[in-house]
């Protein structure tokens, strides 16, 4: 008997479809699907919730010089003439970042491996790239999602069954985060 359920798909085709649903499970909370894959997806969302919350606390906060360029109202960079040419004005500004230790890190580079990067478009600014931003499933996984389950030994997803689908029969479910 095999360990996994086949999803009537060759290899590459259901690596892809459970990336895709893994990551858009961790990133709204809750999605519909079938009770097969539905049953796939939990132990893969369990595994990397589960390795987010042994890793949560496993870092240091470190304070470094960065050069930062300046920034008139407009948000333009403030430009200086220096022999003749435009040179953009810097700042040394300290900043607190978090240092990974290697196991933290370990466990984010395979968490980066596997989740899809999401691009996130605001409703209002439709349309518009500047307004986008990138999302980091593994640092919503470590700061958000983690401390929630701290004091949770495993059950971190629910599958509630909605009823058979409209087209087919095959039984829908909405898989979500405890």
């Amino acid at each position: 008997m095999a360990g996994y359920r086949k999803l009537g798909r060759n290899s590459n085709q259901r690596k892809a479809l459970l990336r895709n649903q893994v990551t858009a499970l961790l990133n709204h909370g809750k999605i519909v699907t079938t009770e097969t894959k539905a049953k796939e997806i939990r132990k893969i969302a369990e595994k990397y919730i589960a390795m987010a919350v042994k890793e949560k606390d496993n870092f240091e906060t470190v304070t470094v010089k960065a050069k930062v360029a300046r920034k008139d109202k407009d948000g333009k960079r403030v430009k200086e003439e220096v022999n003749g040419k435009k040179v953009a004005v810097f700042d040394e500004v300290e900043k607190q970042i978090k240092k990974d230790s290697p196991s933290r890190l370990h466990a984010r580079r395979q968490m980066n491996a596997f989740l899809y990067e999401l691009t996130e478009v605001p409703t209002d600014a439709s349309g518009k790239k500047k307004a986008t931003k990138k999302i980091n499933l593994a640092d919503k996984l470590f700061d958000e999602i983690a401390p929630k389950y701290a004091n949770r030994n495993g059950g971190y997803t629910r599958i509630v069954k909605i009823g058979p689908r409209k087209g087919d029969a095959a039984m829908e479910v909405l898989i979500e985060l405890v």
